[in-house]
């Protein structure tokens, strides 16, 4: 219940500062007539968006194990993490068509607007406050050990990298005068491409979960380390791990002394798993196979 109390806080901290920074892009991209500035706050609406399903999901793979779920609720973490990589995807294709859209006007002889000084205080502001909630939250994330929350961190991350655009298009516009007004647009384009590397970063991460991806060969490995730290333990194999939400599951098959007493050897097995638990989590899901060596 703590660690769900956490992840609401550090979400609503991130979601009080998308609400003032949505506000204000959108206030400051029609007065300061800004297309790139307009396209920022629209991403700082997906946003307030993103937290609301890292809030929901959250709750519901906090849940406990019920007759209808063995291993718990905690898929649904994963599927947030998928959820605003999708939403990060959408928002990068949209703000990239209108930035296409504007260029090719003013590649045809049309006349862009040029932003004014409100929108560049914006996107100034943009940066630095954003890249403030990514730190708190990405740290936040992986005190957690909570991919959801990481995701969204990314989340703030992308919106300051698309301020940081927008604040070089912006100024360019501002400082060269009316015929580099394209730059606007464009800087909208090219953060675009950064907001889609971070979703695909994202959608792997989380397809690869829901496909039942096995954990990274270094955390593999350091689970058969723990095992062979265990004297009477012989040559542990047929190794399954995955993730479910922020836990662990892991399956191993052990091979130990044929003659040795049932209760010893199950005795020697609840060992391993406590050894294990302690490294990954109280929570890990342990599974294992014991074969006799004659």
């Amino acid at each position: 219940m703590n660690r769900e109390r956490e992840i609401y806080k550090v979400t609503l901290v991130g979601s009080a500062a998308n609400v003032v920074l949505t506000a204000f892009k959108f206030v400051a991209g029609i007065l300061g007539y800004s297309a790139a500035m307009t396209a920022d706050a629209v991403h700082s609406l997906s946003d307030l968006l993103t937290d609301a399903v890292v809030l929901l999901f959250v709750r519901i793979g906090a849940k406990p194990e019920d007759c209808s779920h063995d291993y718990g609720h905690g898929k649904y973490e994963t599927l947030a993490t998928t959820i605003v990589g999708i939403a990060l995807a959408v928002v990068a294709i949209g703000i990239g068509y209108r930035a296409a859209t504007a260029m090719l006007f003013w590649y045809h002889g049309g006349t862009l607007p040029a932003p004014g000084m409100l929108a560049l205080w914006a996107a100034l502001v943009s940066v630095v406050l954003k890249e403030l909630v990514y730190q708190y939250t990405v740290r936040r994330g992986r005190r957690l050990n909570s991919p959801a929350v990481e995701a969204n961190a990314w989340h703030h991350r992308s919106d300051a990298l698309s301020s940081l655009g927008t604040l070089m298009g912006i100024g360019g516009a501002i400082l060269l005068g009316d015929r580099w007004t394209v730059l606007d647009p464009m800087a909208g384009l090219i953060v675009s491409f950064f907001i889609l590397g971070v979703a695909w970063k994202l959608l792997k991460g989380g397809f690869d979960e829901l496909m039942e991806a096995s954990l990274p060969d270094e955390v593999e490995h350091e689970i058969l380390d723990i095992v062979k730290t265990f004297p009477d333990v012989r040559d542990p194999h047929h190794l399954r791990t995955r993730r479910i939400g922020s836990r662990y599951a892991i399956e191993l098959h052990i091979r130990m002394d044929g003659n040795m007493p049932l209760a010893e050897s199950h005795a020697r097995t609840c060992e391993i798993e406590q050894a294990l638990k302690a490294r990954f989590g109280d929570h890990t899901h342990i599974t294992l196979h014991v074969e006799p060596v004659k």
